[in-house]
């Protein structure tokens, strides 16, 4: 993940704080942080829609035991690349969040051409995946053996 971030040119990076089951990203952020990237991390607001906060080092409790950055809110626009959970991605794209549609609606206020990229666990890339009219299509999967590149918007 961090080689393919580095092959972006990404400087500032919209990431994700891990909970439960999903793949942990700790080590993600710490080795972005280290590199001098911007990490923006999402704040879960109480309508369910997400803003985004620079990640200044330890993060606070949020919404849904969701923990959550510090610092200023920063907007999404000045990522060069978003990190999304999912709990699968198929190879159109189309990716299976937890329902709420918060993602998709952060998602569509991206700046134009920032990549998109769910981690992934091995098996959660898929053949196909039911897809709706507002599901914003990610352009790669991160899997532990490597990147798999999508076709992404649709």
């Amino acid at each position: 993940m961090l080689a393919h971030l580095d092959v972006l040119g990404a400087r500032t990076v919209a990431l994700y704080v891990s909970v439960a089951t999903e793949p942990d990203t700790a080590e993600l952020r710490t080795q972005l942080a280290s590199r001098g990237v911007a990490v923006l991390l999402p704040i879960l607001q109480d309508d369910d829609t997400l803003e985004f906060g620079l990640d200044q080092g330890p993060l606070l409790p949020g919404r849904r035991g969701i923990p959550v950055p510090a610092g200023p809110a920063v907007p999404l626009q000045t990522a060069d690349a978003v990190v999304v959970p999912a709990l699968a991605v198929d190879r159109d794209g189309v990716r299976l969040g937890r329902g709420g549609g918060s993602y998709d609606r952060a998602l569509a206020g991206r700046r134009r051409g920032a990549p998109v990229i769910a981690l992934l666990r091995t098996g959660e890339l898929l053949v196909s995946l039911p897809a709706e009219p507002h599901d914003v299509r990610v352009d790669a999967a991160a899997l532990p053996n490597g990147i798999v590149e999508l076709p992404g918007r649709v």
